[in-house]
């Protein structure tokens, strides 16, 4: 067996040498703490949005820079490779899709990808471009997606589809190649762990492994700045929701965003503070929090268990639709992530609102093909694609 190096992986793939000292828990993002003093939480303008906000310390970071760095064409659809600039931390990656050669204003999805216990990729696991796919990515595809690319399928039904890495997930990613000696023993314990098992995982495995060790001082750092994991996480996804409803080829009054897992939680908070979100897709990303807490409480992370957010009402509340908006919830009845009985008591609080639909479905925690036909369906009735 080839040991594994004791340093973990950059999320590029690089060498991990860069000095012996540790940069801290906030490599990458050295002006972080300097945006979040200067900035206040951002403030939807309705009470139960504003609360949101300001609990989870959502900003709203404006994108500079915006670039598209390549194009192709492929099996129907027209795809742009795109990065900008937010204020802080590294450049963000992202991908928009559209119906090849249709140039008119289309309905704008934002596609936000899952947690996945992954970090080493992000948006990418919804796209298929002219490339060969990341290979986690591509195990995601297979194994959550029932081997689609969402976004592809979304953009040759007619709709400009905008799927980025967000806060901490691919080029997102923090420069865990100097860990701090807390990182580090809880590093070298995995390390162990590898090598009882006689595994020799990759470069991008290990990334997404340490990854996963460190989230806990990301939320710790968080919290202390001002903000929280899912605040940030927010932050990202409303300036790419800017993005988005700027772009050429895009009807800024035709807005919606869907997601899996992480992705739907995520969705949940973007609609609640923007509500130019008109249709929300969430799948296999709804319970009551009473359900989840405490027995759930390792089965998921800081992206969903928020401090704090549970004042601001139980999750079927912040996903409940407001006036203009609607609502698809998509439930696995065999998800693993959430108590049966939670999911069916947050259907039952969302059943008499205006704009809402659920479907239970004989599935997992993943988005299969029929889940996937049913969202697609849902987003072109209410968006007009």
């Amino acid at each position: 067996m080839t040991s594994p190096d004791p340093l973990p992986a950059r999320a590029d793939g690089g060498s991990t040498i860069a000095g012996n000292q540790p940069s801290g828990p906030l490599a990458g993002y050295a002006d972080w703490p300097a945006f979040l003093a200067a900035t206040a939480p951002h403030r939807p303008g309705d009470e139960r949005g504003d609360a949101l906000a300001r609990v989870l310390g959502a900003r709203r970071p404006v994108a500079d820079d915006v670039r598209v760095d390549r194009t192709w064409s492929r099996d129907g659809v027209d795809g742009s490779e795109l990065s900008w600039q937010l204020p802080y931390g590294p450049r963000t990656r992202a991908w928009l899709l559209r119906p090849a050669g249709i140039r008119s204003p289309l309905p704008g999805l934002l596609a936000l990808h899952c947690h996945g216990g992954v970090r080493s990729v992000g948006a990418e696991q919804l796209v298929e471009t002219d490339r060969p796919a990341h290979p986690t990515a591509a195990r995601l595809r297979r194994d959550i997606y029932d081997g689609r690319a969402p976004a592809n399928d979304l953009a040759r039904a007619g709709f400009a589809v905008l799927a980025h890495d967000t806060f901490s997930w691919g080029s997102r990613a923090f420069d865990l190649s100097r860990p701090t000696p807390r990182l580090a023993e809880h590093i070298a314990a995995r390390e162990a762990l590898w090598r009882e098992r006689d595994e020799s995982p990759s470069s991008d495995d290990r990334f997404d492994a340490i990854s996963t060790l460190h989230e806990d001082s990301l939320a710790k750092a968080a919290g202390m700045l001002g903000t929280s994991l899912a605040g940030a996480v927010a932050s990202d996804d409303l300036a790419a929701l800017d993005v988005l409803a700027a772009l050429p080829g895009v009807d800024p009054e035709r807005l919606g965003t869907l997601g899996l897992s992480g992705g739907g939680g995520r969705a949940v908070l973007a609609a609640a503070l923007d509500r130019r979100i008109s249709a929300t897709v969430v799948t296999c990303m709804m319970a009551t929090f009473a359900s989840l807490v405490p027995a759930e409480i390792d089965t998921h992370s800081w992206l969903l268990h928020s401090p704090g957010i549970r004042s601001v009402g139980d999750l079927p509340e912040l996903a409940r639709p407001r006036d203009g908006q609607e609502l698809l919830v998509q439930y696995g009845e065999h998800d693993p992530l959430f108590p049966v009985k939670g999911m069916r008591a947050a259907h039952d609080a969302l059943a008499g609102a205006t704009g809402y639909t659920g479907s239970f479905h004989e599935a997992g925690h993943v988005s299969s093909a029929s889940m996937q036909d049913e969202a697609l369906a849902f987003l072109r009735a209410r968006l007009g694609a």
